[in-house]
């Protein structure tokens, strides 16, 4: 398969901080690509930087051969990307946020409607499509914030923590879509999660970050290998290459976080 992503020293200080020291990644096309870490490993910092949501300190990234640094606004019209926090507007209804972004990826009219008809059917929104979206459950918002996402037929879909929030059958449902889009559409997916069942499921290659730098990645099968240990699993992998950033993670700022981000999510 081809390289559709590629970082090459890329790296991101926020004053004397370096969140992301020089890193250097290959995503094949076709990949369900997870990038782990602890929190504070640098996960949502380089996917701000490969959406050009935030620019690189040094180094670059290129998508399909294009420069985030140099050709950003090529670069978006290939990406689709479902952040943590809400994306969908609850004062409209599905098929209205659906329309909207189809009229933000400048999709033609005529054509618009026949793709957000076909993203409802597809994510199984059709019962409440015309209903407010602040009605809607967590995992239905996560479907529609993915289809929205996929309007425009991206090359490569990022999706931050995309069941953080969200109950056993939301989260289930969730991963169906997320295997179903690569199937149908072939898109490439880079998605961040602390669900090791997530990863075990869903991606065929893994990469580990700690303190801003690549410290492992493969496989799931080759990096329970790797560490030599029976029966070795994700999470003993996690651990193994992570440990020297594990520490408690339950101040107040991130309990706080993590339960508004929860909130949100329904």
């Amino acid at each position: 398969m081809s390289i559709l992503v590629e970082t090459k020293k890329l790296a991101r200080h926020f004053g004397s901080f370096v969140a992301v020291k020089g890193l250097d990644l290959q995503i094949e096309s076709g990949d369900i690509f997870s990038l782990l870490g602890p929190n504070g490993a640098g996960k949502s910092t380089v996917i701000k930087m490969l959406t050009t949501l935030l620019p690189p300190t040094s180094g670059d990234a290129f998508i399909n051969g294009l420069s985030i640094k140099t050709q950003p606004n090529d670069v978006r019209k290939i990406i689709g990307y479902v952040p943590q926090l809400l994306s969908a507007d609850g004062s409209l209804t599905g098929y209205e946020n659906l329309l909207l972004f189809a009229k933000l990826y400048d999709i033609p009219t005529k054509e618009a409607k026949k793709r957000v008809e076909e993203e409802i059917a597809f994510m199984g929104l059709e019962d409440a499509a015309h209903k407010l979206v602040k009605t809607y459950s967590g995992g239905m918002i996560r479907r529609l914030e993915i289809a929205q996402s996929i309007l425009h037929r991206p090359k490569i879909l990022f999706l931050d923590e995309p069941t953080v929030g969200l109950d056993p059958i939301g989260v289930k449902m969730v991963w169906e879509h997320i295997l179903e889009l690569k199937t149908k559409f072939n898109i490439t997916i880079l998605l961040t999660t602390h669900i090791m069942e997530e990863v075990d499921r869903l991606s065929n290659k893994v990469a580990f970050l700690s303190r801003g730098k690549l410290v492992a990645q493969g496989s799931p099968a080759e990096l329970k290998r790797s560490i030599d240990q029976v029966d070795a699993t994700l999470e003993d992998v996690f651990i193994h290459y992570t440990a020297e950033t594990l520490q408690s993670q339950g101040d107040y700022k991130s309990v706080a976080q993590g339960r508004k981000t929860s909130k949100r999510l329904g």
